[in-house]
């Protein structure tokens, strides 16, 4: 049965078709539209906001979410966060945020609601086709432009790990984004499984609501609080860039001493390098609970037994209910994993400069990074240098020339990823050094024209 319509696909030209609007999405088409492009935006749900917004029922938001970046090192580089506004905002106030974004910038015109992406794929020119999907049931419409941007971030398709004997558990298991209400851990015996920041977030809510917490981690992590001498922590050590590198290594051992030696003090390994390597955990509670004996930490989870769970160092629990907290999977279903550097086995994108397609040089992915600071103000600039490319690729091809070869040398540079089974770790990159590439990539496509 033919998934669309039989007419021939609409043709928009050189108009550009951005997949989301959540806050990548936004800040694409805020850019797009600076750099002259027309641009239709879709957005699967019926409202803007991406995973910030409750009223998404895709979203994976879990009680009392705030952000673990502070607020000046998250907000947009053009539109920033209104002064009175704490430190760390919350949910709330970053769906505030990104609506003013959309309603500041005459957005949401160019947003198409209800309309999921079902398929996308190359034709002739280097243009692409577009499946559109109506949520309303309608028939799918077929529309070509001349390039499309993906924006739909990495927070959609859970990571759910296998573990012996998880399918015959008798207790409750739940990935975190199940997790839509803190009564559920009310009076229960909860175990925790993921060391990242949603699994110590949810740990600590377990803390305060049930009866007991288990939180089972199977590798070390930078443990930071929200503060560092009297400055919000990612800010402290943002300000220590500008230091030459034997100063700024200096100068963070010591503002880090304290709270490496207070992990270690709990029990809590602190891997080799420093915290700009990948996201650390920041929360300010987490360790006090630890250290009161509301959170009991556990090693890697060996096999669950009937009622029980046992872990790799030989000792059993019996929780009510198990929350995995193990990230999700970099998915884009609506393209061909090779088109994005992926194979059908190892679909995980594979871009050069962590946001061009190998394959296609008119499709681009926005956001797609885990920098362990506030991922906008990458996005801005990662959505600029995209706009400046589909700008140049026609209108000078010696400029273009040199652009691809500079991101082929970028691509090379920031190649260097973590290195395991993570699927949130494949995404890392050092985010001080992935600006200055993209600050070089902006630079040579900002050249001269040639004459």
């Amino acid at each position: 049965m033919q998934e669309y319509s039989s007419q021939a696909a609409y043709d928009r030209g050189e108009a550009v078709c951005v997949i989301g609007a959540g806050a990548s999405g936004l800040i694409a088409v805020k850019n797009l539209r600076e750099n002259g492009f027309e641009v239709d935006c879709y957005e699967r749900d019926t409202v803007l906001g991406g995973l910030w917004n409750p009223q998404n029922q895709h979203s994976p938001l879990y009680p009392n979410t705030h952000l673990v970046t502070s607020r000046s090192q998250t907000e947009i580089p053009d539109f920033p966060m209104p002064d009175d506004w704490p430190d760390y905002p919350s949910a709330t106030q970053m769906l505030e945020y990104l609506t003013s974004y959309a309603k500041h910038f005459g957005l949401s015109e160019h947003i198409w609601y209800g309309s999921e992406i079902s398929h996308l794929e190359p034709v002739e020119g280097a243009r692409f086709e577009v499946v559109v999907k109506p949520a309303a049931g309608a028939a799918a419409r077929r529309l070509r432009y001349g390039a499309v941007i993906i924006a739909t971030g990495h927070h959609w398709a859970p990571n759910l790990p296998s573990y012996p004997g998880l399918d015959e558990f008798r207790g409750t298991v739940m990935h975190s984004s199940q997790l839509k209400d803190p009564s559920r851990l009310r009076g229960k015996h909860v175990l925790v499984v993921g060391g990242g920041n949603s699994g110590v977030d949810i740990a600590c809510e377990a803390a305060v609501n049930a009866a007991s917490c288990v939180h089972s981690v199977r590798r070390g992590a930078w443990h930071l609080p929200k503060y560092l001498g009297g400055e919000p922590s990612d800010y402290a050590l943002a300000r220590l860039a500008s230091r030459p590198k034997f100063l700024r290594r200096f100068l963070a051992d010591r503002i880090l001493k304290g709270p490496k030696l207070l992990a270690e003090r709990m029990g809590i390994e602190t891997p080799g390098h420093g915290p700009g390597s990948e996201e650390p955990v920041r929360n300010g509670r987490y360790l006090e609970h630890v250290g009161d004996g509301s959170i009991k930490r556990r090693g890697e989870v060996a096999r669950f037994d009937g009622y029980d769970v046992a872990f790799a160092d030989g000792t059993e629990i019996r929780p009510d209910l198990v929350v995995l907290a193990t990230g999700y999977q970099p998915k884009i279903a609506c393209v061909a994993p090779e088109l994005l550097g992926g194979t059908p086995d190892q679909p995980a994108p594979q871009l050069f400069a962590r946001m061009f397609s190998p394959k296609a040089q008119t499709l681009a992915v926005a956001g797609l990074v885990e920098p362990g600071v506030g991922v906008l103000p990458i996005v801005h600039w990662q959505t600029h240098a995209i706009a400046r490319w589909l700008q140049v690729r026609k209108s000078d091809p010696e400029r273009a020339e040199s652009f691809k070869l500079q991101v082929n040398a970028e691509s090379s540079h920031n190649a260097a990823g973590a290195a395991d089974d993570s699927p949130r770790r494949r995404l890392v990159v050092d985010a001080e050094e992935y600006l200055a590439s993209l600050g070089r990539i902006i630079d040579t496509l900002e050249q001269e024209p040639a004459k």
